[in-house]
C-alpha cells in the first residue's frame, strides 16, 4: 500500500494505489483505499483494510449525527480527534491502522494524519503505507505550496507511481482526489504501469 496527501494553495491532493495484498499473495488490485466520509471529509486506508473501513465508517456515521445535533458540519480537526479517541480505546488489542482525514471547513483545507495507537498529527503531507519512502522521496522534492492545480495532480500522480514501481506490496492503478472549498472532486483512475511508461520515456 501507498498512500500521500498534501495540502497547498488550492486544497488537498489525496492520490492512493489500489493493490490489497494478504502476506505475499495479491489479493486485489481494484481496492479503492479512499473511504468518502462526507462531501467535505475523506479518509484513507493503509494496515488492515478491514479495520480501516469499519472505523472510518463508524466516524462517517459520528459526523452525520454531529450535524444533524449541531446544524453544522463538523471540522477537520474534530473529525480527527473522534477517529483518535476510538483508536485509544483499543489501544494494544492488535487494530492495524494509518490513516489520513483529509477535508475543508471554515479554517480552510485540513489535513491529520491518525494510526491504531491514537496518534494525531496536523500537518502540511503525509504518506502511509510500505512505499511510503519511495512517494516521500518524489514528492519532498517537487512539493510547492504554490503549485497550480496542474502540478499538483502530477506530483500525486507521479509520488504514486514511483512508489508502486519500487515496492512490491503496491500497484494497480492511481485513484486521486481533490478537496476543494465546494467538496471533493475524484480526478482520475490511472494505469500505474502506463505512468511509468510515460516517465520512463521522458528520462531517455
Amino acid at each position: 500500500t501507498t498512500t500521500l496527501a498534501f495540502k497547498f494553495r488550492h486544497g488537498v491532493i489525496v492520490a492512493v494505489d489500489s493493490r490489497a495484498s494478504a502476506g505475499n499473495y495479491i489479493d486485489s488490485k481494484e481496492a479503492n483505499k479512499v473511504i468518502e466520509i462526507n462531501p467535505y471529509l475523506l479518509g484513507t486506508m493503509s494496515g488492515s483494510a478491514a479495520d480501516c473501513q469499519y472505523w472510518e465508517r463508524l466516524l462517517a456515521k459520528e459526523c452525520r449525527l454531529y450535524k444533524l445535533r449541531n446544524k453544522e458540519r463538523i471540522s477537520v480537526s474534530a473529525a480527527s480527534k473522534l477517529l483518535s479517541n476510538m483508536m485509544c480505546a483499543y489501544r494494544g488489542m492488535g487494530l492495524s491502522m494509518g490513516s489520513m482525514i483529509c477535508g475543508w471547513d471554515k479554517k480552510g483545507p485540513g489535513l491529520y494524519y491518525v494510526d491504531d495507537n491514537g496518534t494525531r498529527f496536523s500537518g502540511q503531507m503525509f504518506s502511509t503505507g510500505c512505499g511510503n519512502s519511495y512517494a516521500y522521496g518524489v514528492v519532498d522534492s517537487g512539493y510547492r505550496e504554490d503549485m497550480t492545480v496542474e502540478e499538483a495532480y502530477e506530483l500525486g500522480r507521479r509520488g504514486i507511481a514511483h512508489a508502486t514501481h519500487r515496492d512490491a506490496y503496491s500497484g494497480g492503478v492511481v485513484n486521486m482526489y481533490h478537496m476543494q472549498e465546494d467538496g471533493w472532486i475524484k480526478v482520475c483512475k490511472e494505469d500505474v504501469s502506463e505512468l511509468i511508461h510515460k516517465y520512463r520515456k521522458n528520462v531517455l
